[in-house]
């Protein structure tokens, strides 16, 4: 059967739900919807060089997709990512191999020097990174947890002095404190490819204005009117909820903060309805794998990180 690979088409909010539908096959761990997809191009900086590749069929149907774009946000230059779906039923057909070598064109063509790829622990995906010249770094566990029959920790009757919760609506007027703290805990994130967060209209356009950002259950805790913690929620207006990101300021931690965050989070969205919660953690980051442990999230799958010198096998 013959695969040919193609750009996702701009605005066509069809041809971003085969993507989306791709992913979900691919990767049912992860918060993905045609308008997420649509959402990712449109607002791509451009010194990522952003690419939403899609491999189809000679009947037009799309089986695979790969993300890719240069990491430039890294402090260190060089740096680029592609990730590569293909749906389960139609593996075995060239999608994969296809897909990353239009990829691994196109970033070397921008100055690439090195790229990365999350690829699944499993025997097979690992053997296809391997074959293709990538060795493995980092791992990262999926978590899922059932928001409908969890016995979530309960929420506290009462909170210390100074202490409050609000919802990431609350800063609709003026999100940039919540900018700074994003920018903090990221740059503490282990990761291969640091990240600096610098610029404020960047992340209000790929973050604040995410359409998976829940801002309702984005939840924030402050102290003596500073933030502190926050958990970031991402849904897919049905019935998935995702933790994004959940982090304590340098100064706040060590007090529970971001576990009350996260606790008020989850309810929250058990209320409005989700019945299923994912969220993701490097196998290194002990304290948040914990939390997500006492919460009762589940390891559901493991990624690893490959990486590879471009011009190199």
């Amino acid at each position: 059967m013959t695969v040919s690979i193609r750009d996702l088409r701009p605005g066509d909010l069809q041809d971003a739900e085969s993507v989306a539908r791709v992913r979900r096959a691919a990767l049912p761990f992860m918060i993905t919807t045609g308008t997420s997809v649509a959402f990712e191009l449109s607002c791509a900086h451009p010194d990522k060089h952003y690419r939403l590749l899609v491999a189809e069929t000679a009947d037009g149907r799309v089986i695979g997709t790969a993300q890719v774009g240069i990491a430039y946000e890294s402090p260190e230059p060089g740096r680029s990512f592609v990730n590569v779906y293909v749906d389960p039923a139609h593996r075995g057909l060239g999608a994969g191999r296809r897909l990353l070598r239009t990829a691994e064109e196109h970033l070397a063509a921008r100055g690439a020097e090195e790229v990365y790829a999350w690829v699944l622990d499993e025997p097979a995906h690992r053997a296809f990174a391997e074959r293709r010249g990538y060795r493995p770094g980092r791992s990262a566990h999926f978590l899922r947890l059932d928001l409908a029959t969890a016995a979530l920790p309960p929420l506290p009757d009462a909170l210390p002095a100074g202490v409050e919760v609000r919802p990431g609506s609350a800063f609709a007027a003026d999100p940039r404190p919540l900018f700074e703290a994003d920018a903090e805990v990221t740059a503490d994130e282990p990761g291969d490819v640091g990240a600096a967060l610098d610029d404020y209209e960047d992340w209000l356009r790929h973050t604040w204005a995410n359409p998976s950002l829940d801002r309702d259950l984005t939840t924030v805790v402050l102290v003596d009117g500073a933030v502190a913690a926050f958990s970031a929620a991402q849904t897919d207006g049905a019935t998935r909820y995702g933790s994004a990101m959940t982090g304590t300021l340098r100064a706040f931690r060590g007090r529970g903060l971001a576990k009350l965050a996260k606790t008020v989070s989850l309810h929250r969205a058990r209320a409005a309805g989700y019945t299923e919660a994912f969220t993701g953690n490097d196998t290194g980051n002990a304290p948040m794998l914990a939390v997500n442990k006492a919460f009762g999230y589940e390891v559901c799958a493991t990624e690893t990180r490959f990486t590879r010198k471009l011009g190199a096998r």
